[in-house]
């Protein structure tokens, strides 16, 4: 048997070892308005403070609060694998007393993101490419409407294309069973009748285990899921120490799968589908962005570009097209095609005066 084993086997611990010295990078965009448990979600995903420094504004400096991107980072280490987590908060989001438009930095922001990236993608030095390409954005809707608002809808449509969304319905712990059930499958109507597309669950392998397949299947029911978010560890019962929320009527267990969908979440993101996250990212909302970049600069008013000779070829190499946004590589383009084309009229003028000089003394010497 040994003289018919060859190694090939082998290859998976090969790539288990790169990928473990290399580490993971995740970058997780949350949104939706204050007050809806953001941040106590995060850190009870995590089992960190990312928000240990945060300062709250009053409420009456959220009427006129803008929109603001806060980006924060820690690396996560468990059981030798470091994850470096990007954090992409908005607060400011909906707090306005005027919220038209509100998004649009969010819009901004991630595809600032696919530019630097593509950036980094065409230049020289392409061996350790940061990616701060936003992989999932949980939005968190709230539980004491009917469903989704105009703002939840206008929001989710403008990014439904760029970015995972995951819709959370934030607080369900104010909500009854049956409560939960209802709103959700009105979300899910709503998701629908709007065409918004949010994040979908790959198709389970056949070879994978029936517990794999039963617990895939409950974290697609779940959507949206109904979350509630702690990082106080009490008592129930006086006996057993969980993280939850203590009331007058009970307490409610965070990672208990009958109370809230707080476990599948955390499954879904950090077990099951993170790395699918990030190939959705790649290959199909980054790929999207990248074609459009290239549509735009193959439309007629820049495609006037055929006669370009090797000094422009050059010059586009000494500057690649995705270092600069689209309005300034066109500009570039055609001050570089009206530069040869001054140069191809001087070496014509210059030939001609060449060959004109070569006639007369031809002549001379014919004398």
């Amino acid at each position: 048997m040994d003289k018919e084993y060859v190694g090939f086997a082998a290859l998976p611990n090969q790539l288990h070892r790169k990928s473990v010295k290399k580490g993971f990078d995740f970058t997780l965009m949350v949104a939706g308005e204050s007050g809806l448990g953001k941040s106590t979600l995060i850190n009870s995903l995590f089992l960190t403070n990312l928000y240990e420094d945060r300062h709250l504004p009053e409420a009456s400096a959220r009427l006129t609060q803008t929109l603001t991107i806060e980006r924060r980072g820690v690396e996560i280490e468990e059981g030798g694998i470091k994850v470096k987590l990007t954090l992409v908060d908005t607060p400011g989001f909906g707090d306005s007393v005027d919220c038209s438009d509100c998004w649009l930095p969010v819009v901004r922001f991630i595809e600032e993101q696919f530019e630097q990236y593509l950036r980094d993608e065409s230049g020289l030095n392409r061996k350790n490419i940061q990616d701060s390409r936003v992989h999932c954005c949980l939005y968190f809707i709230s539980p004491f409407g009917r469903g989704l608002r105009p703002l939840d809808v206008a929001f989710l449509r403008a990014v439904h294309e760029k970015v995972n969304i995951i819709p959370v319905i934030a607080k369900a712990d104010a909500l009854m069973p049956k409560e939960t059930q209802a709103l959700k499958q009105r979300i899910r109507d709503q998701l629908k009748e709007e065409e918004i597309n949010i994040y979908q669950f790959p198709d389970c392998d056949s070879d994978e285990d029936e517990d794999f397949k039963r617990q895939d299947a409950e974290m697609k029911e779940s959507i949206p899921f109904a979350v509630v978010g702690s990082c106080e560890v009490v008592r129930d019962g006086g006996t057993r120490p969980v993280r939850g929320r203590r009331y007058s009527w009970g307490t409610v267990e965070v990672e208990n799968p009958h109370h809230c969908d707080f476990l599948n979440l955390r499954r879904m993101l950090v077990q099951t589908h993170l790395q699918d996250l990030k190939e959705v990212t790649h290959d199909i909302l980054y790929e999207g962005y990248r074609a459009s970049c290239l549509q735009s600069l193959a439309r007629p008013g820049a495609r006037d570009r055929a006669s370009r000779s090797k000094l422009s070829r050059q010059s586009a190499t000494e500057i690649p097209l995705p270092m600069l946004p689209l309005a300034e590589t066109e500009k570039l383009i055609r001050e570089k095609d009206e530069e040869l084309r001054r140069m191809q009229e001087m070496l014509e003028k210059m030939q001609a005066q060449m060959q004109q000089s070569q006639t007369q003394g031809e002549q001379s010497d014919a004398l």
